[in-house]
């Protein structure tokens, strides 16, 4: 029911990205998915190309262990910036959804990278499909905790159920119009 609809948003939102940042318009990373497979994850590119050495990297890194998040990246341009922040640069993840590679609801897809420091207690994290929203998103967006991410993760996998997805759904819209994304 709503593919007409996400499709004329990812259309609209995709040419504001041509328009004001040119091309590309989509930026594709590897991820991993569901049992450890491999995929190209869809977003609206929010970036530019400059480059920085990993020392700069590092000094930028809010997040602790491993993952990276800076809020204050350079690299970061103005209409990316509210890409992020109003989580529109996620929309195009609706492609990896129809080729059933994620679900709406799940652990976020990890990196390859960050996939390769894992625990053993972090691979349950990639026993479900991943998902374009999830509980950590809804309920720890804003905290620079792996460790905490990674237990939400494993509670939603535990708990799973129709109304929980539903709910964090709900949320999900709740955090988007609140502009509470980074």
């Amino acid at each position: 029911l709503l593919l007409p609809i996400s499709a004329l948003l990812i259309l609209f939102f995709a040419i504001i990205v041509l328009i004001f940042d040119g091309r590309p318009i989509f930026y594709t990373q590897p991820r991993v998915g569901l049992n450890g497979r491999y995929f190209k994850i869809f977003k609206f590119r929010t970036m530019n190309n400059t480059k920085l050495s990993k020392k700069q990297l590092e000094k930028l890194n809010e997040k602790n262990k491993i993952v990276f998040k800076a809020k204050n990246d350079p690299r970061i341009t103005r209409l990316g910036s509210f890409y992020r922040k109003a989580s529109i640069d996620e929309l195009p993840q609706i492609i990896n959804v129809l080729k059933n590679e994620m679900s709406f609801v799940g652990p976020r897809p990890p990196i390859i990278s960050e996939v390769k420091q894992y625990e053993l207690k972090h691979l349950k994290r990639i026993s479900v499909k991943p998902g374009i929203t999830g509980l950590w998103q809804v309920s720890l967006r804003q905290d620079n905790n792996f460790d905490r991410w990674v237990e939400k993760d494993i509670e939603y996998i535990d708990n799973w159920s129709f109304l929980l997805d539903l709910k964090i759904i709900l949320k999900t819209f709740n955090e988007i119009f609140r502009l509470t994304g980074d």
